[in-house]
């Protein structure tokens, strides 16, 4: 049975209050199938500093919770947070699994774009301000290969190249590779850690690297007017969207070549290095790239169509029954067949 539990519309105002900054820590608890204020801290130094001291003493042993706790930084839509599941081992099963399905609840009330982090903890030491930290060391670190990805890499490293010039540019089975230039490599670190949204590179085809042109922060209107009509560019986007109740930010890769009003070496060159681009992007920067587009007008880029293509939606063939076809041409003339003892008749 499906419980849907109630939020008090004094939560509900206190959380909008609380957004603008006024409190750095809100503890909800579940009372009588009501998602209920159960405490509030407001700050009185730094977010380190008032962290352990106004946490952990509102965590209790036997109860689950969850825990918004403010953050000093800021994103587009406020302030940031950390939202904290806290579920006891102690804690009756019956509370536990309550908790569990009200969480993305809780999250959705007050604001999925506000949340910079989540932690879930059953012990003090997993969400303490010690357990807070190895939990963002964890998240910005890379994670560990398969056997089946270290094998791969083994095989990328003993892979022939030939060098063809006095550059870093190797020609591989994979296409060509030319530097990133400095500027680009500091943008797209800003990328993964999402002080930006957009970059836009191009490639220098006399010095054989890719240079940025320029990056910003860019909302998804605004996407299609970033997109040059006369010059092919590579693009990186984060796309900020909410699919199923989640807020979700997915970095989206826009390869846009205007038509056939460049030249051929550029579109060679463009089309070439694009993969070992990706390739060095997804493993020394850390970027997950969930989409790769290639386009030849900005304006394909609405936001219709980076849903779609990030979410593409699943249609259910049913084939239809086929019916057999009969027999082709002329079917000939009708004979005369008499059967035993009776009379002659039309076939």
């Amino acid at each position: 049975m499906f419980l849907a539990l109630v939020v008090t519309p004094e939560l509900r105002e206190f959380l909008v209050r609380a957004r603008c900054g006024a409190v750095r820590l809100i503890k909800v608890c579940i009372r009588e199938e009501q998602l209920v204020l159960g405490a509030y801290k407001e700050p009185e130094k730094r977010w380190d500093q008032d962290y352990d001291r106004f946490l952990i003493p509102l965590l209790d042993d036997m109860e689950p919770c969850y825990i918004l706790y403010r953050l000093d930084s800021q994103n587009a839509q406020g302030y940031e947070w950390i939202f904290i599941s806290w579920s006891p081992d102690q804690s009756p099963v019956k509370q536990k699994m309550l908790y569990a399905a009200t969480r993305a609840t809780v999250k959705k009330e007050f604001g999925g774009g506000h949340v910079k982090y989540e932690i879930f903890g059953t012990v003090e030491e997993d969400i303490c301000l010690l357990g807070y930290q190895r939990h963002v060391s964890s998240c910005s670190s890379p994670a560990p290969l398969t056997l089946a990805e270290q094998e791969l890499q083994r095989i990328k490293i003993s892979e022939v190249k030939t060098e063809i010039s006095v550059e870093r540019k190797h020609q591989t089975l994979q296409g060509l590779a030319f530097p990133l230039q400095e500027a680009a490599k500091r943008a797209l670190k800003q990328l993964a850690k999402k002080c930006i949204s957009y970059i836009q590179l191009r490639l220098d085809v006399e010095k054989e690297t890719i240079e940025l042109v320029h990056s910003n922060q860019t909302e998804t209107r605004d996407l299609p007017y970033s997109v040059p009509k006369d010059t092919p560019r590579y693009h990186f986007f984060l796309y900020k969207h909410s699919h199923e109740g989640d807020y979700l930010e997915s970095v989206v890769f826009i390869y846009s070549m205007p038509g056939y009003s460049c030249s051929i070496k550029e579109r060679m060159l463009y089309s070439s290095c694009k993969s070992r681009l990706l390739e060095e992007v997804e493993k020394d920067y850390h970027l997950e790239i969930v989409k790769k587009l290639e386009i030849d007008s900005g304006e394909e880029l609405t936001a219709e169509f980076l849903y779609d293509e990030v979410h593409p939606k699943q249609y259910a063939h049913k084939q239809a029954f086929a019916k057999p076809r009969g027999p082709a041409g002329n079917r000939g003339h009708k004979r005369l067949i008499k059967g035993p003892g009776g009379p002659i008749q039309n076939s």
